[in-house]
């Protein structure tokens, strides 16, 4: 069968270096789940290398000339290869409540909504890791006080241990993106609950960000806020100024003062 042609629309940079690839699939530990679902395979340059691995591989792909193609080298994926939109499709269909890792070279036009899509399914995803545009993969990872720290790298870090691995150049894909790779894993923390309510730490994270060259105290007046709770000296910071564990701990005070998710 004829390789497949990479599909603009879908952002699709066909990985030719399987040197690279066997490194991504090695990026999984393999601990604490038997299952592993790959994002996005393609023409399964990274597939061949998880399907030689002791864990029952799924693939979920949108491309229908790839799940052709996948279909016809690949007699190991039969009945594994998942036609569908991995952002609007019911995992559970397949998982039913099991524990499974996430890996894929990610369409750089959705990997963020593939990470915050994971974040929905964390009590099921211990383990997550794939190559993403290399700004992407580096802001997850990122620490407070930089520029790249944000959104999501506050929602990432709150559940999983986040570790950017190595760069990718761009002249190992076919075609070549205009940008560099970067490969990172996610590693669910053992315990992943909030002592605050969640959705409305999701709401302060992303409320702070809005405006976040402003301090808490005007980003997040929002939230009708009380005057007495909006003297705390933490409204003087602005988002990018607290780590997690203090956007956690500001959600909490905000809980306090009797405002709900």
């Amino acid at each position: 069968m004829e390789k497949v042609k990479a599909k603009k629309h879908l952002g699709q940079h066909f990985l030719k270096d399987e040197s690279i690839a066997k490194a991504i699939a090695d990026t999984l530990t393999l601990k604490g789940y038997d299952e592993v679902l790959e994002i996005g395979p393609g023409m399964g340059v990274l597939t061949k290398y998880l399907l030689e691995k002791p864990i029952n591989t799924h693939v979920i792909e949108i491309d229908t000339e790839s799940v052709d193609y996948l279909g016809a080298n690949y007699p190991k994926l039969k009945d594994h290869i998942i036609s569908q939109d991995f952002l609007k499709y019911n995992i559970n269909e397949v998982y039913e409540n099991k524990q499974f890792a996430i890996i894929g070279n990610f369409p750089y036009n959705i990997s963020t909504q593939i990470v915050f899509r994971t974040l929905e399914f964390k009590h099921q995803i211990p383990e997550f890791s794939g190559m993403f545009q290399k700004e992407v993969a580096e802001r997850i990872c990122e620490k407070k006080g930089s520029k790249a720290y944000g959104i999501l790298s506050v929602l990432a870090q709150a559940f999983y241990i986040t570790e950017y691995l190595f760069t990718v150049d761009e002249n190992v894909f076919i075609p070549p993106p205009k940008v560099k790779s970067g490969v990172m894993r996610m590693t669910r923390k053992e315990d992943y609950s909030l002592p605050c309510g969640e959705k409305l730490f999701f709401t302060v994270v992303k409320t702070a960000f809005q405006q976040r060259r402003k301090t808490l105290r005007n980003s997040l007046k929002t939230l009708n806020l009380s005057d007495k709770l909006r003297e705390d000296t933490i409204f003087d910071k602005r988002p990018e100024q607290l780590s997690t564990e203090e956007f956690i701990e500001l959600t909490q005070k905000i809980e306090a003062d009797g405002v709900q998710s």
